[in-house]
């Protein structure tokens, strides 16, 4: 099938179209309808009638942008009239959802004059915290856009205009510095003279170019003075006489721009440019010119981008509005200003210089993604947009008076981070922990590329202090050829005298068959020896390692140097698993295969001392094939004698029971409606899996069938914070391992 057949089965396919309302509150019950509706619904009609303000706090308006078109200017379709638009806006509602967790109603206006649209979208202002112009065609575009900012109290924004215009500005910013010119050197060409090319020159003029520098040619050649043109086109109009073709005007350039129409610049015309030149070429789905032959046209660098996912340097407007509307929502903003617009082009910028995470690189392709001539501006995919622009633009409103509430930017972007799932808000918890008082983090295999990254990360981030175990030639490499801008902390087994830690060493392992030599070739061979042999001797306070290794073989060497911790026989593996709403911890996932009812006992309250780093009252279920009884043999006995002996633990200061089947443990009308005597007061937010077999597919499966977003594996048992990565993790479970270690060291220090 073809792209369009499988897009029209995409759209048909049951329910039609790709959008829905949903409750976000319950309606189980006589009372949540009457809370929902009549009679409750009443009350927060009083308050909002009393102060309009109080629609923010009642009702869904802060979170709501209205996505306008009158189909008259659809990108590729062209005048498709509203009801044809109506796909695109169910589109970019879904992005607004998808990357920014805007809610949306798409309004299809059957309406061609400006004071019709105009009219019609002032009266909707009550139901938007926002609205999203989209597909009206110039030059109606730009007097709708005026004067609903001026008629309405909510920020209006039209995508057409400012959304290429941010994200090819924060391309132009990173290219300009990649090629070495000054903005206000730059000779500006742009093909098209529309309502996006007119929008993007006035940015760029905002961004630093200078006005005179800026050559605009429509379908007739260069605009000038002396020619019959629209206002708006007559703000770039050069000197009468300063006429020609878009050839003309190319030649000497040092960007173009084209937001025209494909094939319509010749590799001649970008070989007249100025030295190392920069060419959006952003028609779609056809660029000007094509990827390669403008990469072909020269010898020196051609900083190349276009609207084309399929090439470097995509052009893509989700980068834009979704996180302008969400910091503009969020401090609820009468308007989006020229301040904030730059800000979310600068932001942009800004984070294509930083190291990207493992998730985006997948995404697309594996192909490598570092600031230069072929990555400028940050992938649609990465998350890391949400807040990092949405806090920018949130600042550059509060700071240009037109917020009308304030916020802390970093308590704002952490809530940002929450909203990408439960795991970033309960690492967020730790990873603040580990700020406060940063610990020194051992990193084995440290001269592999993703532990130099994620130690770029810790320090970047100052969550730790990274120490790198493995060659520093290696290492230093590594850290240049990445482009990452420090200076890390290395200790290379082949230099140095490691003595001590041999000698240290010897003295723990001599009577478990170590001779000396072969304590010095451990320490100076093996990382793994010589992480745990520094963490036992407090010269590091917490260690990682087991990216490359299998997990009982990066496991051995710190349980027998650190060993467990005094009150602790047995060390275990645990999982925080995390969904929309709720977090449990599963153990043991990695260590033992067939624990007793005493080691099962020591696992769970291991693993409640870590729910409560996270700031969790741990519940406890110790689960089974069998519910209290209703099987009795020697497996379910295991999991039954574990929780009694717990139970008559007075250190065991949590509620527990069991054995329980894994529903009864989660599903809350199970365990009180047939379940009523078990101890515990709510769902368990702690399950303890009766061998490792149980716990390895429990956990698994809940991860992929589930959607659980998974962090760990965490030892919990040590003396010392150590913990053992799966083999492949990406660097950010790296990252919150060591921020787990961290924050684990500093409590042991306090």
């Amino acid at each position: 099938m073809g792209l369009d057949e499988d897009a029209l089965d995409y759209h048909a396919s049951d329910p039609p179209g790709k959008v829905e309302i949903s409750t976000t509150k319950p309606t189980n019950t006589q009372r949540d309808l009457s809370l929902a509706y009549s009679p409750g619904v009443a009350a927060p009609c009083r308050k909002i009638a009393d102060d309009p303000e109080n629609a923010f706090k009642y009702t869904t308006k802060g979170n709501m942008v209205g996505v306008v078109s009158n189909g008259s200017a659809v990108l590729g379709l062209g005048d498709i009239g509203a009801q044809a638009a109506k796909p695109v806006m169910e589109g970019k509602g879904v992005l607004f959802k998808r990357f920014a967790d805007i809610d949306v109603f798409d309004i299809e206006l059957d309406q061609a004059s400006a004071d019709e649209l105009v009219e019609t979208v002032s009266a909707m202002e009550p139901t938007f915290g926002g609205i999203n112009l989209e597909d009206i065609k110039a030059p109606e575009c730009f007097e709708v856009e005026t004067r609903l900012r001026e008629e309405m109290d909510v920020p209006v924004f039209h995508d057409d205009q400012h959304g290429t215009a941010i994200i090819s500005g924060a391309a132009l910013l990173n290219a300009a510095e990649i090629a070495d010119k000054d903005l206000d050197d730059l000779e500006v060409v742009f093909s098209g003279a529309g309502a996006s090319a007119i929008a993007t020159a006035k940015f760029y003029v905002s961004l630093g170019v200078q006005r005179e520098n800026v050559t605009m040619c429509d379908s007739s050649g260069v605009i000038t003075e002396d020619r019959d043109v629209n206002d708006f086109k007559a703000e770039f109009a050069q000197p009468a006489g300063e006429g020609g073709d878009l050839a003309d005007a190319m030649a000497g350039a040092d960007v173009f721009v084209g937001l025209s129409v494909g094939g319509i610049v010749s590799q001649e015309m970008v070989q007249s440019m100025a030295d190392d030149p920069i060419v959006f070429a952003m028609a779609n789905p056809d660029p000007e010119i094509d990827y390669e032959a403008a990469k072909q046209a020269r010898d020196d660098t051609v900083i190349m981008a276009t609207g084309r996912s399929d090439y470097p340097n995509q052009v893509n407007n989700v980068l834009g509005f979704p996180f302008i509307f969400r910091g503009a929502l969020d401090v609820r903003a009468t308007d989006i200003n020229e301040d904030m617009k730059v800000a979310a082009a600068e932001a942009l910028a800004d984070l294509a210089k930083q190291d990207v995470p493992d998730e985006v690189v997948k995404a697309y392709g594996d192909q490598p993604l570092q600031f230069g001539s072929e990555y400028i501006i940050p992938k649609p995919l990465d998350p890391r947009v949400l807040f990092e622009v949405a806090p920018a633009v949130a600042v550059a409103a509060m700071e240009s008076g037109v917020a009308r509430t304030n916020l802390d930017p970093e308590q704002y972007r952490e809530e940002l981070e929450a909203r990408l799932g439960k795991s970033r808000e309960m690492m967020r918890i730790v990873i603040n922990k580990a700020k406060s008082s940063k610990q020194r983090v051992a990193l084995g295999e440290g001269d592999d590329e993703k532990m130099i990254r994620a130690a770029y990360q810790m320090a970047e981030e100052d969550i730790a202090e990274p120490v790198l175990l493995g060659d520093r030639d290696t290492i230093d490499g590594a850290v240049d050829a990445l482009g990452l801008d420090f200076e890390p902390d290395v200790v290379d087994p082949d230099e140095g005298d490691h003595s001590e830690y041999a000698d240290r060493l010897y003295e723990l392992r001599k009577r478990k068959g170590i001779t000396r030599s072969e304590a010095e070739s451990l320490v100076t061979r093996d990382p793994n020896y010589l992480g745990s042999t520094m963490v036992e001797a407090g010269d590091a306070d917490a260690f990682l390692t087991g990216l490359t290794h299998h997990y009982p073989s990066a496991l051995r060497p710190p349980l027998q140097v650190v060993g467990t911790a005094p009150d602790a026989d047995y060390v275990a593996g645990v999982y925080m698993l995390t969904f929309k709403n709720q977090v449990i911890f599963v153990a043991d996932a990695t260590v033992n295969q067939n624990p007793d009812e005493e080691v099962l006992a020591e696992v769970a309250r291991h693993t409640a001392d870590l729910a409560r780093r996270f700031n969790v009252d741990p519940r406890v279920a110790m689960l089974s094939y069998s519910n209290f009884g209703s099987v009795d043999n020697e497996g379910t006995r295991k999991p039954r004698e574990a929780a009694r002996l717990l139970r008559e633990d007075e250190s065991a200061d949590f509620p527990v029971d069991g054995e329980m089947q894994a529903d009864t443990a989660v599903v809350e009308d199970i365990l009180e409606g047939t379940y009523g005597f078990s101890e515990l007061d709510g769902p368990a937010n702690v399950l303890i899996f009766p061998n490792l077999e149980a716990g390895n597919i429990g956990y698994k499966l809940l991860q992929r069938l589930g959607g659980a977003d998974a962090i760990g594996p965490m030892l919990v048992g040590m003396d010392k914070p150590v913990h053992v990565l799966q083999r492949g993790d990406e660097v950010k479970d790296i990252v919150n391992l060591a921020a787990v270690a961290a924050a684990d060291a500093q409590q042991r220090e306090e």
